[in-house]
């Protein structure tokens, strides 16, 4: 690979890094609670956000747009928050509803649009290869707040502090890598390590999605494929690889 291609994935692989940061912690805490389709719920309802904005005229990347993603996975989440706290025993249905009636709302806004299926398929895929420095540094600072706040409120954080420190999560990395890498990145790396504990299980989930974006990158540079699926794809290889091994060292350690 060319040094104008290496230059060229630097930045993406650096905001890939800086997703899994989040991501991977908060897969954990998905899957610790049950709520594996959560992710996709609040990314859709930040897709929505993004798509509304759209719908009124108003710059794609201007602080307006980011105002009505951000509005959107918010309210979003205190009212799932809500609901897990008054109806648990059907909080998965209504997460499933939350995003089945978002994606519809979503379409319906776009139908007029000649480009919407374009718009909303680069929303769904992520335009990652397009990342700048500066977008890097946002969800940085972004990040680095919602890691210090969630490691200062450890297991007082809360059902509704999660979902609101979800929701900002989600909102900064879904325009960014795409509804598709948004799940990926959460639940890939989490499933892998699952039977870890805490910290070895944090690292390790880093450790495995960092490979993998780095060989989904390589690979769409090299292939020409789009790359945000083709970061799935990796993620999916490597934590099916990580896995298998790390049930086989369990094995071999019981005996």
């Amino acid at each position: 690979m060319s040094l104008t291609a290496l230059d060229l994935l630097l930045w993406p692989f650096i905001v890939g890094l800086l997703v899994l940061a989040t991501h991977v912690p908060l897969g954990r805490r998905v899957l610790a609670r049950g709520i594996i389709f959560l992710d996709l719920a609040v990314a859709q309802l930040a897709v929505l956000g993004v798509v509304a904005a759209h719908a009124l005229d108003l710059a794609a990347d201007g602080w307006p747009t980011q105002l009505a993603a951000a509005a959107a996975a918010l309210i979003g989440a205190t009212l799932l928050a809500g609901c897990e706290r008054r109806w648990p025993q059907i909080q998965e249905a209504l997460i499933g509803s939350t995003f089945v009636v978002a994606a519809s709302a979503a379409v319906l806004l776009l139908a007029g649009d000649p480009h919407g299926g374009e718009h909303l398929a680069e929303l769904l895929s992520g335009q990652i290869l397009w990342a700048t420095p500066a977008q890097a540094i946002r969800i940085a600072a972004l990040y680095g707040a919602l890691l210090a706040f969630m490691a200062w409120r450890g297991e007082r954080l809360g059902g509704l502090g999660f979902y609101l420190a979800f929701a900002l999560a989600i909102t900064a990395s879904v325009q960014l890598v795409g509804v598709y890498l948004v799940f990926a990145s959460l639940i890939l790396p989490a499933l892998a390590v699952r039977g870890l504990p805490s910290g070895s299980g944090l690292r390790a989930g880093w450790a495995m999605g960092a490979l993998a974006y780095a060989a989904g990158l390589a690979a769409s540079a090299r292939l020409d494929w789009p790359a945000g699926p083709a970061i799935v794809i990796a993620l999916a290889g490597f934590a099916l690889l990580a896995g298998t091994l790390l049930r086989l060292a369990a094995s071999r350690g019981q005996r």
